[in-house]
């Protein structure tokens, strides 16, 4: 697409003021929205410019935001920020509220600012979203609706059996399928940070009943390699994998399908970058899994599930090896699927033909998930680079935040659906950097269309102050908008396509 904006000549400002309207169906509990933004370029030089943006909430009043924009040209970044957290995913840009600017009531406005990097071309960006509302200077007051009900029967009796063939995921009797839930997370973090097992959260019949009210066909619960080896944290070994089962057998005894995922591993990513955590012990997301405890622990898994086909294995979380390689693609997926002694990784790592080798090789016949690159969001090699499966029983793990690169429809038609052609392809994780629906809704709106499954994170009540957050207590009270908005369209699925 063209640009629509063109800058001022060098050391002129340029300003372009838009207000919001909201226009997706919103939940009956939806505050009123609308806002509005001023953007001006204070001063432009060869390959550089400061930026002042300025908003005002038109809507009820908000204790925290976030403003988001896409950058029109690819060659526009902010370089440093101020007066927000500033972070850029591609074109797209996120600035979250400080601690002291954070509350805005009707009509209040704040400004922040940014030093930014061109090239080529410096337009202004067409449009801005403050917590996912577009801004362009109207209010929208939402009307009641009736709450959601279900269009489909609750699960009764036990999850069924999975696998793959052709690009379907079937039941045992042929029936296809798809994947639609939640993650709950806590078995990756809490043995390693003294909160047991499931971080205080109950994991009882009761719990699962409440994931039934939304129409929650399948959980994808994180585990972490060392507590389930017995390598470090507490619970771990036995107790952790005891714990595990327990949990499992009655999700699938309840009608729900279980993901389980290798999230934290062991792994020394000592020249990584400030931000990322360099602890060796499985205590944060490294960029693959590890040679020395990874393979262990897929063996110990499947033998613990082998026979049980209601359960599904996610080899691997969100690799990005490619972030090591300085974004060699081509060594970042060789290093996804073949492991070894991988560009800018210090310890040797596991690639996904040595997990699904360790798999097999226990005779489980689970249905494997296999993630692709960078963080999981880029698929566009992963047929090239899929691992060999005797049974032949893969699905793609993709996932899909309105951060990452790969976050609208042109992008999921031109890298994803073809993928979908071949492989069944499972939106492991997806979710929005605000508190709203709007992304979420169009991606899963997408995904139906294109009969994927999907899991939204997270089903744990973290309080939804950034995103990602559905419910506001374990008995699955929905936080408004993304809460409200996902289990809404739950209730209007089947996953039978």
């Amino acid at each position: 697409m063209k640009n629509r904006y063109a800058l001022l000549a060098a050391g002129t400002a340029s300003a372009l003021v838009l207000g919001g309207i909201a226009t997706a169906t919103l939940p009956a509990s939806a505050a009123a929205s609308g806002c509005s933004v001023t953007y001006t370029v204070q001063s432009q030089w060869k390959d550089g410019f400061t930026a002042n943006v300025a908003i005002t909430n038109l809507g009820d009043p908000m204790s925290n935001w976030t403003l988001t924009f896409d950058f029109p040209n690819t060659g526009q970044r902010v370089a440093q920020g101020w007066s927000a957290t500033w972070t850029q995913s591609g074109a797209r840009v996120s600035a979250a509220s400080m601690s002291w600017n954070g509350s805005l009531g009707t009509g209040a406005s704040t400004s922040i600012g940014f030093l930014g990097a061109w090239n080529d071309a410096n337009p202004i960006p067409a449009s801005f979203a403050l917590n996912g509302t577009v801004c362009t200077g109207s209010v929208t007051t939402p009307t009641a609706t009736p709450p959601p009900t279900a269009t489909t029967p609750p699960p009764s009796g036990p999850a069924p059996e999975l696998r793959v063939s052709g690009n379907k995921i079937l039941t045992a009797d042929g029936k296809a399928y798809r994947l639609l839930g939640v993650s709950r997370s806590s078995g990756e973090f809490a043995c390693v940070q003294g909160k047991g097992l499931w971080d205080s959260g109950p994991v009882d019949q009761a719990s699962v009943d409440a994931m039934k009210t939304w129409n929650i066909r399948a959980v994808r619960i994180p585990l972490n390699e060392e507590c389930w080896l017995g390598v470090n944290g507490s619970p771990r070994g036995a107790t952790y994998q005891q714990g595990v089962k327990d949990y499992v057998d009655l999700l699938v005894a309840n009608g729900i399908n279980v993901i389980l995922d290798l999230h934290w591993n062991w792994g020394a990513y000592t020249n990584s970058p400030d931000w990322h955590c360099k602890d060796e012990h499985a205590t944060c997301q490294k960029p693959m899994p590890d040679a020395r405890y990874a393979p262990q622990f897929w063996t110990g898994v499947a033998n613990t599930f082998k026979g049980n086909d209601a359960v599904v294995f996610d080899l691997f979380n969100e690799p990005y090896p490619d972030m090591p390689a300085e974004w060699n693609k081509t060594l970042g997926w060789q290093c996804l699927r073949d492991g070894g002694t991988c560009a800018g990784l210090p310890y040797e790592a596991a690639g996904m033909q040595d997990l699904v080798d360790a798999v097999r090789a226990t005779g489980a016949t689970n249905l494997l998930m296999v993630s692709g690159l960078e963080w999981t969001n880029d698929m566009r090699e992963w047929l090239t680079y899929k691992p060999n499966d005797p049974l032949n029983n893969i699905a793609a793990s993709w996932h899909a935040y309105s951060f990452n690169a790969c976050a609208n429809e042109s992008c999921w038609d031109s890298q994803i659906a073809p993928l979908a052609q071949q492989v069944p392809v499972v939106i492991g994780e997806f979710g929005q950097d605000d508190c709203s629906f709007d992304y979420m809704q169009r991606l899963v709106t997408w995904a139906d269309a294109h009969d994927m499954g999907y899991l939204a994170w997270t089903w744990n009540p973290w309080g939804c102050t950034g995103g990602a957050v559905l419910v506001k207590d374990w008995a699955g009270t929905p936080e408004p908008g993304v809460g409200e908005g996902y289990k809404a369209h739950l209730l209007t699925q089947s996953p039978y396509v």
